[in-house]
């Protein structure tokens, strides 16, 4: 007794073409093109996206009047926390097929973003201010401003602070009649409200982007000009 033959088809048949087959290489290249920068805009928006949810939560929780400056940007700290966690937990699902964390990674993940917004808090390179009066000014800077400053920082180095802290004398000095109602002064909260940040000699594509990140953040902005052109960046009053 003979066993019965078995053929094998070809997926498609002799005359049929795979379906990239009929498709121009131009319309490939250009499907390939859109995909790569998609890939690239959601891997981009993803990694944008702890930074935006620091500043912008302890903002909103500022905003709303969570506390005093410490409050609300602990709490930034812990929401940016969480959604690293969930990184976490999704890329460990890709990789091992499990959904669980290791005990250690979520104070790991608490202690970077902490660690992070405490540098922003209390560090400014020379580099970025305009002079050693204006660095030591930055320290009484509110701090959500400071860390919405260090984070911009890490993508426009050129970032300069031209003013922060100001007191009558310093009105005095520049010819200008005093403006009590500055947010560079000093305000109940002990905290000045108010930075300047430079705007002569650069591109007006990144003034642009940075009007836009602030304003993104919470922040109030105004573009002064003239011969001491700059974007002033203020911290707006709770609501009540």
């Amino acid at each position: 007794m003979t066993s019965p033959q078995i053929r094998i088809e070809p997926p498609f048949g002799p005359t049929d073409k795979p379906r990239e087959r009929g498709v121009p290489l131009s319309v490939r290249l250009r499907a390939w093109a859109v995909r790569g920068a998609a890939a690239l805009a959601i891997t981009l928006a993803l990694l944008a996206l702890p930074f935006f949810v620091l500043v912008r939560s302890a903002v909103w929780l500022h905003d709303r009047g969570v506390g005093t400056a410490w409050l609300p940007l602990a709490g930034g700290v812990l929401f940016t926390g969480l959604l690293l966690v969930g990184y976490a937990v999704v890329t460990t699902r890709m990789i091992s097929g499990r959904w669980r964390l290791p005990r250690y990674a979520k104070r790991v993940l608490l202690g970077i973003t902490a660690a992070f917004a405490l540098h922003g808090v209390l560090f400014l390179s020379a580099n970025n201010a305009k002079s050693g009066d204006v660095r030591d000014g930055y320290r009484q800077v509110h701090p959500l401003l400071r860390v919405a400053t260090a984070t911009l920082v890490l993508v426009d180095r050129e970032l300069v602070v031209t003013d922060a802290s100001r007191t009558l004398d310093d009105y005095r000095r520049m010819g200008l009649p005093p403006y009590e109602a500055s947010l560079h002064f000093g305000q109940p909260n002990g905290w000045v409200h108010a930075v300047d940040l430079r705007t002569i000699g650069r591109k007006r594509w990144q003034n642009g982007f940075m009007g836009l990140y602030f304003w993104s953040m919470g922040f109030q902005t105004l573009r002064h000009r003239g011969t001491a052109d700059h974007l002033h960046v203020s911290l707006p009053p709770r609501r009540n």
